[in-house]
C-alpha cells in the first residue's frame, strides 16, 4: 500500500532549531539549583564589574550549593528570617538601584525585567536564601575563639620567610567640637514635630506622605521614614527605647538623639520585631556657632603647640567627642578596634584629612558633615604614630595576628560542619556535573 502525500504529512516531524530546557543542576534538601542560577549568578558577578575569567561552573554551581546548604539548616534550625524584614531590605536596593540608575523604568530595563512586581519577587527570594544562609553562617562561628596560646602557635608555625607583611600604617588623634543649637532652634523643631503629631492623629494625615515631604533623615526620608528592626538594629540606645516602648498605632512624643529630634510611629510589633515610621528633624546650627566651634579649636591648638597641654590632655579636657577624649583622641580602626590604620585600607575621607601631615603636626580645623544626616562638626587632628611597612612581628603586631588565627580557626570550624551536614542532608547532583572537582564532598563518594 502507497502512502498518501496526506498520510506522509501527518506522519512527518518538523524540526527546528533546539531549545534547551532549563535543567536541575543540583538539589540540596528543600532547594533546587537550576542550569539558569548558574549563568544569572555569572551575569551578576559580570554586572558588578568582577572578573569572571577564572571563574568556572563548577565553582560557581559549588558555591551556589554552599549557600543552599547553610540556608536548608538554618531552617531547620529555626533560625528564621521574616518576610517584612526581606520586603524592607529588598525595597531599599530597589530605591538604590533606580536611583544609581535613573528611575525605576531604567532599572527594569537594565535588568531585563518585564515589570517591578516581578523584580521584586526575584529580589525577595535571593535576599531570604542570603540572609537565612548568612545566620546559619554567624551561629557556626559565633562561639569560636583563639586563646593567646593558640595565636601564639599560629604565628610561630608560619615559616619566618613566609610570614605576612603589614602594609604602612598610622595612629591618628583627634580633638573635636560640635557646634549647638540655641535653645529656640530646638524649640522650633519640637514644635513642628508636635504639630505634625497631633495633624496625624486629629485630622487623619498620612504619616507617611509627612516624612517623606519633612524628614531630614537620608536613610528613609523616600520611604516614608520606614525602619524594621529589632534589639539588635544598630540604631542609637534612645530611638530603641522608645520604639519598643510604644503599641501598634502609637505616636511618641518628640525625643533628642545625637542627630536631632524624632517622632516614631509603630505601624506592626511581631514579637521582638517591630515596623516603624520616624520623622526626623534637625535644629538649625548658626553660623555663629559654627564659626564659634572653629576658633575654639584654633585656640587649644594653639594652646598644645605653645606647651601649655599635651594632644592628649587637651583631648581629655576639652574634646566634645566622647569615643575618643578619654583616650587622648586616639580614633579607633572600626574594622578591628586597634589603633593603627592601614594607609591602603584607609576610609578616603580620614585619609584626605591627614594626608599632607607631617609626624606631630597638627591641622587646622577641618569641617566634617555627617552623612547620616545629624549636624557637622569641626576638628584639629594629629598623627601620633607612623609604622612602616614591615614584616608580621608578634609584639608589634599581636591584633591582626590575633585577628588571621580566628579567622582561621572560624574557616576550620565551617569546614567540619560543612563536611557533617553533607553527610546528613539530601544532595543530588545531576550527571552533567558530577564530574566536576568540588571542594566540598558533594557528590558524597
Amino acid at each position: 500500500m502507497v502512502a498518501s502525500a496526506t498520510d506522509v504529512q501527518k506522519d512527518s516531524v518538523t524540526t527546528g532549531p533546539k531549545v534547551k530546557i532549563d535543567g536541575i543542576a543540583s538539589v540540596i534538601g528543600d532547594y533546587v539549583i537550576l542550569d539558569s542560577d548558574i549563568e544569572k549568578t555569572l551575569i551578576d558577578l559580570k554586572s558588578q564589574g568582577a572578573s569572571t575569567e577564572d571563574i568556572t561552573h563548577c565553582q560557581l554551581l559549588g558555591k551556589l550549593m554552599e549557600d543552599r546548604l547553610y540556608a536548608h539548616q538554618a531552617v531547620q534550625d529555626s533560625l528564621l528570617v521574616s518576610d517584612d524584614q526581606v520586603n524592607a531590605t529588598s525595597d531599599r536596593q530597589i530605591q538604590q538601584l533606580s536611583s544609581q540608575i535613573g528611575s525605576v523604568e531604567k532599572m527594569l530595563k537594565y535588568y531585563k525585567k518585564a515589570d517591578l512586581e516581578s523584580f521584586r519577587k526575584e529580589l525577595f527570594e535571593i535576599n531570604k536564601l542570603r540572609m537565612l544562609s548568612e545566620k546559619m553562617q554567624t551561629k557556626i562561628t559565633e562561639d569560636v575563639q583563639v586563646t593567646p596560646e593558640e595565636v601564639r602557635q599560629f604565628f610561630y608555625k608560619i615559616p619566618e620567610d613566609e610570614r605576612p607583611v603589614f602594609g604602612a600604617e598610622l595612629e591618628i588623634s583627634q580633638i573635636v567640637k560640635q557646634p549647638q543649637p540655641s535653645d529656640l532652634e530646638k524649640q522650633k523643631v519640637i514644635d513642628r514635630l508636635k504639630t505634625i503629631k497631633q495633624d496625624v492623629e486629629d485630622n487623619g494625615s498620612s504619616f507617611n506622605v509627612k516624612a517623606i515631604l519633612y524628614s531630614q533623615d537620608p536613610g528613609s526620608k523616600s520611604k516614608g521614614g520606614f525602619y524594621s528592626m529589632t534589639r539588635e538594629t544598630p540604631f542609637v540606645k534612645e530611638f530603641k527605647d522608645v520604639a519598643f516602648s510604644l503599641q501598634e498605632g502609637e505616636i511618641s512624643d518628640p525625643f533628642e538623639t545625637d542627630f536631632g529630634y524624632h517622632i516614631i510611629l509603630v505601624e506592626k510589633i511581631r514579637g521582638q520585631e517591630v515596623d516603624l515610621r520616624h520623622i526626623l528633624l534637625i535644629p538649625e546650627i548658626s553660623n555663629e556657632a559654627m564659626l564659634k566651634a572653629s576658633q575654639e579649636l584654633d585656640t587649644i591648638r594653639k594652646q598644645v603647640l605653645d606647651g601649655k597641654y599635651t594632644f592628649a590632655e587637651a583631648a581629655l579636657n576639652f574634646s566634645d567627642e566622647k569615643e575618643t577624649k578619654f583616650d587622648g583622641g586616639v580614633l579607633r580602626n572600626p574594622i578591628n578596634f586597634d589603633s593603627k590604620f592601614e594607609l591602603t585600607k584607609m576610609d578616603p575621607s580620614l585619609y584626605n584629612q591627614v594626608r599632607d601631615l607631617k609626624d606631630g603636626e597638627i591641622s587646622r580645623p577641618v569641617r566634617e558633615d555627617d552623612p547620616r544626616g545629624g549636624a557637622p562638626k569641626f576638628k584639629i587632628m594629629q598623627i601620633s604614630n607612623r609604622f612602616d611597612e614591615h614584616k608580621a612581628d608578634f609584639a608589634r603586631d599581636y591584633i591582626k595576628i590575633q585577628e588571621l588565627a580566628l579567622r582561621e580557626k572560624q574557616f576550620k570550624a565551617v569546614q567540619e560542619w560543612m563536611k557533617e551536614k553533607i553527610e546528613d542532608v539530601y544532595i543530588q547532583v545531576s550527571n552533567e556535573n558530577k564530574d566536576c572537582d568540588f571542594s566540598n564532598n558533594w557528590v558524597k563518594n
